[in-house]
């Protein structure tokens, strides 16, 4: 069951432009040195990528029971964010639409410095249907 404040997902009630939540957070030296580490580069220049603005704004709406498969991501980079500075965090329902008789979502996600630089813009894709990933195999068996 839903939290109060949360919506329970539905596909069929999603609607396309819908806006997600959106949210403020600042960039810690911490954050930046474990995204480092993580993608092995010490002069890695996007951390914010680590923090997956889309699925925190969508979780910040809504409380999804169906799970998804991500289907696929396309991120733009524009500037480096600065540690130290705030970000601006907002996401909304950029599509949805059925492919092969399955229901996909496409979540965005933008990402402004507090200076008002434009920092990423980020698309995920996501089946919202997982318990159909991996049946031809199954067929087969």
């Amino acid at each position: 069951m839903a939290s109060p404040q949360l919506k329970l997902f539905e596909y069929g009630n999603v609607e396309i432009g819908e806006e997600l939540g959106s949210y403020e957070y600042v960039l810690t030296q911490e954050m930046v040195d474990s995204f480092r580490r993580s993608v092995d580069d010490p002069d890695a220049p996007f951390p914010t990528l680590a923090v997956k603005h889309d699925a925190t704004a969508f979780a910040m709406v809504y409380e999804d029971n169906t799970g998804g498969v991500n289907a696929g991501n396309e991120v733009e980079f524009f500037n480096p964010p600065i540690t130290g500075k705030k970000i601006r965090v907002t996401g909304r329902i950029a599509d949805k639409y059925l492919r092969r008789d399955k229901p996909y979502l496409v979540i965005e996600a933008t990402a402004v410095a507090e200076d008002g630089r434009l920092l990423e813009k980020l698309r995920t894709y996501q089946m919202k249907k997982p318990d159909e990933v991996g049946k031809k195999w199954q067929s087969q068996t």
